[in-house]
Parts: C-alpha cells; sequence; structure tokens
C-alpha cells in the first residue's frame, strides 16, 4: 500500500513540476530587412511572454513603439508611417506548442513546432514556426526565427521607399523565462 502511495505521489509530484508556467517581461524581439539600397533592423526586449508546459500555450505581447532603431528617424518613420503605433499599439502572438515534448525540469535542448496567431498593425494571421527551448540548471530559454510578409499584416511601403524595405523582414525571438509563481 505504501508502495502505491508513493508511486501516486511521485506522479503527482512531476505532473505539477511539468505543468509549470515559465513567465519574463524581457524576452527580445529583432526584425531585419535586406534590400541592396540598405538594411533595416530593429529590436525591442520589453516583450512579455508565458508558456504553459501543461497545455502547451505560448503567448508573447508588446507595445509596438519599444523597438529601437539605430537611426531616430528610422523609428519615426517606422511607428509613424508603416506600424502607426498610435493606431496599433499592441502586436501579440498567441499559440501553442503542437509537436515536441518539453520537460522543463530536465536539462535540454528540445525542437518545438509552434502555431498560432500574430497580429500586427491590427491584422492577424496564422503562423507555424519551428524553435528550440533550452532547459539548463533550471531556466528555459526559447529560440525562434520566421519570415513575416508585411503586406500580410496591411503595411503598405510607399513607392518612393519601396526600394529600401524588404517586402519580408525576419523576425527573431529569444526569450528568457522563469517559474511563474502564483
Amino acid at each position: 500500500m505504501k508502495t502505491i502511495l508513493m508511486c501516486l505521489a511521485l506522479a503527482f509530484v512531476t505532473t505539477s513540476v511539468s505543468a509549470q508556467k515559465y513567465f519574463t517581461k524581457t524576452a527580445k524581439i529583432d526584425f531585419f530587412s535586406h534590400t541592396d539600397m540598405e538594411d533595416i533592423k530593429a529590436a525591442s526586449s520589453q516583450v512579455t511572454s508565458i508558456i504553459d508546459f501543461g497545455t502547451g500555450d505560448v503567448v508573447f505581447k508588446m507595445q509596438v513603439k519599444t523597438f529601437q532603431f539605430p537611426k531616430a528617424l528610422m523609428q519615426e518613420h517606422f511607428n509613424e508611417k508603416y506600424l502607426e503605433s498610435d493606431k496599433f499599439p499592441q502586436a501579440d502572438f498567441k499559440g501553442k506548442i503542437v509537436s515536441g515534448a518539453v520537460d522543463p525540469t530536465k536539462d535540454g535542448n528540445y525542437k518545438v513546432n509552434v502555431k498560432g496567431d500574430l497580429t500586427i498593425h491590427g491584422v492577424t494571421k496564422n503562423y507555424s514556426t519551428t524553435g528550440t527551448i533550452t532547459v539548463s540548471g533550471g531556466k528555459v530559454t526559447l529560440l525562434a526565427k520566421f519570415p513575416i510578409k508585411l503586406a500580410d499584416h496591411g503595411v503598405k511601403i510607399p513607392g518612393a521607399v519601396k526600394d529600401n524595405i524588404s517586402e519580408t523582414v525576419d523576425v527573431t525571438v529569444n526569450a528568457d523565462y522563469a517559474v511563474l509563481n502564483k
């Protein structure tokens, strides 16, 4: 009887630990646009994210104005003309890990496939991408890279600068998570 109770207790503890939620307020999102005329890059490290390994849910939220550019004029044009940050202040992703089990209690690199809805510029589009979740010494890190077509999100590039901005930008996500304590 003691063995059965010990097994049940161990199963409960293991399930509770692996169902933990992980959280960050400092995820980093970079984007990069390359053309023969100009490279454009920006980054924000003020992105909030949560991963629930019990359900596979993955959520990212950010204020668009937190993107920082090397040139102030690029940042101004990005916010005023392209992303219209006053009108569409937030971007978010709500998705799920659809393949690739992760055990946040065991160190290792876990390849995952994530599918969900990305909303930028008020337009939501479904995306599917791969990423790597690394568990090391109790710390959880997510790294993913995927392309976004600006037109898919209603972002218009004026003809005068169409040669300076790529139609597709590469987005890189890098997030270091900690256990979410309730």
